[in-house]
């Protein structure tokens, strides 16, 4: 596995992402919207070799930007893969931390939005991690959070967009989106 080159491993990742994250069928998303399917990172990013897999690719977006400080996302989705993504740029000599997102504010303590805060450099860019992005909304919204506690936002990855306006709704907000892959990418690799 570990001499697997950058393309091989997004093939890889793809065949296991259809396999246990990628279901057809009629579903309600969270915005809302009706979709003839579901993407269910987590299950991708919570197996060893997912995770092993994400870890690496999300590190080879990140290299594209050497100001980037540290990785984090909203939990619950990001959880793994900002864990991923922090163990494997230690193991590639270029460690990142990882923070979490809470989706309301803790309540008590400290009564911040973000977790890990004592491992990240105030002020400095951070790269916002989500599984699937399909309005873009959940990611707007957690970078607004990272900003509101004095980070700067370096980069937005995502594992997969739906190519369903999310992309178009970063954009316009001012960002820049990475994805592993999108829909179409995916499932041409994963069905080839």
């Amino acid at each position: 596995m570990q001499n697997l080159s950058i393309e091989e491993m997004r093939v890889r990742l793809a065949k296991l992402l259809y396999e246990r994250s990628y279901k057809e069928g009629e579903f309600i998303l969270t915005s809302g919207r009706k979709s003839d399917f579901y993407f269910d990172g987590k299950q991708t990013a919570l197996h060893p070799e997912g995770a092993y897999l994400i870890g690496h690719l999300f590190n080879n977006l990140l290299k594209e930007n050497s100001s980037i400080t540290a990785v984090g996302g909203l939990t619950l989705g990001a959880d793994p893969l900002v864990t991923a993504t922090s163990v494997i740029s230690y193991q590639l000599g270029r460690p990142l931390p990882a923070f979490i997102v809470r989706k309301s504010p803790k309540g008590h303590g400290t009564n911040q939005y973000l977790e890990g805060l004592s491992n990240l450099q105030p002020g400095k860019p951070v790269a916002m991690l989500e599984d699937v992005v399909t309005t873009g909304g959940s990611l707007l919204t957690a970078c607004e959070r990272v900003k509101e506690a004095g980070f700067a936002i370096g980069m937005l990855c995502t594992v997969l967009d739906r190519e369903e306006g999310g992309n178009e709704a970063i954009q316009d907000a001012g960002y820049a989106l990475h994805s592993l892959f999108k829909r179409s990418e995916l499932l041409a690799l994963a069905r080839g």
